[in-house]
């Protein structure tokens, strides 16, 4: 496997184990879904969750995720960056998510619309996290590489998309 390959594999587990927060607390919060329907969608937080539970909340996955990477004094260095630009993205999805319309749409091309507006947003932040996290992903070893989808328990599926919309670091957008 090249370095560029490797490189980005290791950017994208550690942007898949971003995805973990919102499908954990999704199936503390809702119920499973009947048997042979589709996946029930991610619930709001439950009734009085806070601002504080929010930050708390993100504190621990930050925490988490860099415990299970037992990063190097050499790669702590790289870290500041990665956790500024998650963050800083949380805040965002925040934002957008107090600013949403959650009015029915008045038609199908304004719901188009909306979905629209809102994966350009969420994209144009998951590359500033790539960007972040380039210089991190880029001195892990293959072992912590190794570890975050065990931590996580993600699976692989390859060639079926993951949407934006899934991961923890925009979840408080769909709140």
């Amino acid at each position: 496997m090249g370095r560029e390959t490797r490189i980005g594999a290791g950017v994208a587990v550690l942007a898949a184990a971003l995805t973990w927060g919102s499908a954990t607390f999704a199936q503390q919060q809702a119920p499973a879904p009947a048997q042979g329907n589709a996946a029930a969608p991610a619930k709001p937080p439950a009734a009085g969750y806070t601002p504080a539970d929010a930050r708390a909340v993100l504190n621990a996955r930050l925490v988490a995720l860099k415990t299970v990477l037992e990063l190097t004094p050499e790669q702590e260095k790289l870290w500041t960056p990665v956790e500024q630009a998650i963050r800083d993205i949380v805040k965002r999805a925040i934002a957008r998510g107090e600013r949403r319309d959650d009015r029915p749409p008045a038609s199908f091309l304004t719901a188009l619309d909306r979905i629209a507006s809102a994966e350009s947003a969420r994209a144009k932040d998951l590359h500033l996290f790539v960007e972040a996290a380039k210089p991190l992903v880029d001195s892990l070893t293959e072992a912590q590489k190794r570890r975050i989808p065990a931590f996580l328990g993600l699976t692989d599926h390859p060639g079926q998309p993951q949407p934006s919309s899934q991961i923890w670091l925009f979840e408080e957008e769909q709140s």
